[in-house]
């Protein structure tokens, strides 16, 4: 686990989740990956900082370690990296199920931009400051 404050968001399998194979589809699990990352700022982030910045993602991680069939739960948990490198920082998530069985863990990088201009910006101790 880690020593960051950790976001936790259920999860449940909808039938529109749900490919071919009978379990949620990879891009769910992306889009979930964006949802709880997104609720975690939206939760966390002082109101002046999400009216100024958006997050966009540079790079996902992922290790699918599980399925998931329709109407199945997970808690995504969602935390923070080390500190931010300029305008990046590292989210990790977690999905788990059933038992504290793991489906699904991905590490994501996250860079800032300023919502006015559009371009990356180094991120302030003080946007960093409640998710470290």
């Amino acid at each position: 686990m880690t020593d960051r404050p950790v976001f936790i968001l259920p999860f449940t399998a909808t039938p529109a989740e749900i490919d071919e194979l009978g379990h949620v589809n990879n891009a769910a699990w992306v889009r979930w990956i964006q949802d709880v990352a997104t609720a975690h700022w939206a939760a966390t982030a002082d109101p002046a900082h999400i009216a100024a910045y958006v997050w966009v993602v540079v790079r996902h991680e992922i290790d699918y370690l599980r399925g998931l069939g329709p109407g199945g739960t997970v808690t995504a948990r969602t935390w923070v990296g080390d500190a931010p490198t300029g305008a990046r920082f590292d989210r990790f998530v977690e999905f788990v199920g059933e038992g504290g069985k793991p489906h699904v863990r991905s590490k994501t990088t996250w860079a800032m931009l300023d919502k006015a201009t559009g371009r990356p910006l180094r991120i302030p101790p003080e946007v960093a400051a409640p998710f470290l």
